[in-house]
């Protein structure tokens, strides 16, 4: 019996300098992704830290799909929208109180509405308009700097911050297939189609879930909103060249893309040109981890006055998080410098700064419980 080829491993490229804070496993990851069955080319940027079954902040090309590369979160994404409100009309304290109403999620009718004629529809509605936890938020934010590049920004201008995906619906996708998905699935194959399928109709679902946040958050505060960009980060695109998986890798909207910062940071709104072919057309989606939830519980001692000062950030803003634990595992300590990362992009050719925004209110939850 002859022996079986040995396929080589797929290049890994590394967008971030020496300085980027990345955690050995992450690396660790990357290059085990890389040796698996018909990967082709990897890409790491300078957020990248561990994950479950594989590292965050990253692309992947392969010719088979890799539902894990995914993860349960599909569809998830930012989107960026300007508000038609005037700062100096913003009292933090009644808007915070407003914005409480994005615990309630759309009403079944008009969620209904939205899926109508849609790939989503497939899922149905429950759960529609709201953003679930983790590091999932609704933020309010004011527009500090711009360059040349901003969409029609102007510094002072209010803009909401929209970071959620498909809720229970990716997940329910995710772990209905666990058991055979690790040696991937080959295209053409039922596994593929089924997947395939279901992973467009929560991709649809997530974007329209982002959609209605938004217009729930703009209503609250009295005002519209416009879209400027909406970038989603786990997700699976069809390519003439194989299946792209990114994993908190964001996909440009209109050469745009917002980097996140943390709730004591700034975050950015990103001009991106075409880049390198070895980046997969992807770039960071926002600061990412620095300490992983577990750690977090050990840095900061749970005594209220620490809680509640974490409630307000540096920039005088608000932190609406009733549930305890969340608050302290999505503290600003928990990520890394958005603006680091942001000139590791920079420096690569991946992307440049069109406008930096800070915080004012960051919404994750009204009630207790995670």
């Amino acid at each position: 019996m002859g022996n079986s080829p040995i396929a080589a491993p797929a290049r890994v490229c590394e967008f971030y300098s020496g300085g980027a804070w990345i955690e050995g496993r992450a690396v660790d990851q990357l290059n085990e992704v890389a040796g698996w069955p018909g990967m082709g080319a990897v890409a790491g940027f300078p957020d990248l830290h561990p994950g479950r079954h594989g590292p965050v902040g990253g692309a992947f090309l392969a010719d088979r799909i890799y539902p894990q590369l995914i993860g349960p979160d599909i569809g998830c994404g930012m989107a960026l929208y300007r508000l038609d409100l005037p700062r100096r009309k913003l009292k933090l304290d009644k808007a915070a109180r407003r914005l409480e109403v994005l615990e309630d999620g759309t009403a079944a009718e008009e969620a209904r509405a939205a899926l109508a004629g849609t790939e989503a529809e497939l899922l149905g509605p429950q759960g529609l308009g709201t953003l679930g936890g983790g590091n999932h938020f609704c933020e309010l934010q004011v527009v500090q700097e711009v360059a040349d590049t901003a969409p029609g920004l102007a510094p002072g201008d209010l803009c909401l911050l929209v970071h959620t995906g498909s809720r229970g619906h990716g997940a329910g996708v995710f772990t209905g297939i666990e058991d055979s998905w690790k040696a991937g699935f080959l295209p053409g194959s039922e596994a593929a189609d089924s997947y395939a399928a279901l992973h467009g109709a929560a991709q649809a679902w997530a974007r329209i879930n982002r959609a209605l946040l938004a217009q729930a958050a703009s209503e609250a505060l009295r005002c519209s909103a416009e879209l400027i960009c909406d970038a989603p980060h786990n997700h699976l695109e069809a390519r003439p060249d194989g299946w792209l998986h990114r994993k908190g890798a964001a996909a440009p909207d209109r050469r745009l893309a917002p980097l996140a910062g943390s709730r004591e940071s700034l975050s950015y709104l990103m001009a991106v040109p075409e880049g390198p072919a070895e980046a997969l057309g992807s770039v960071s989606h926002g600061a990412g981890r620095r300490y992983d939830r577990a750690a977090m519980h050990g840095r900061i001692r749970r005594v209220k006055s620490e809680l509640e000062a974490m409630r307000q950030t540096r920039f005088g803003g608000r932190v609406i998080c009733a549930a305890r634990d969340l608050l302290i595992e999505e503290a600003g300590s928990a990520y890394k410098d958005a603006g680091a990362v942001l000139r590791d992009l920079e420096g690569f050719g991946l992307a440049r700064e069109a406008a930096s925004l800070a915080p004012l209110i960051t919404f994750k939850t009204s009630k207790g419980g995670r």
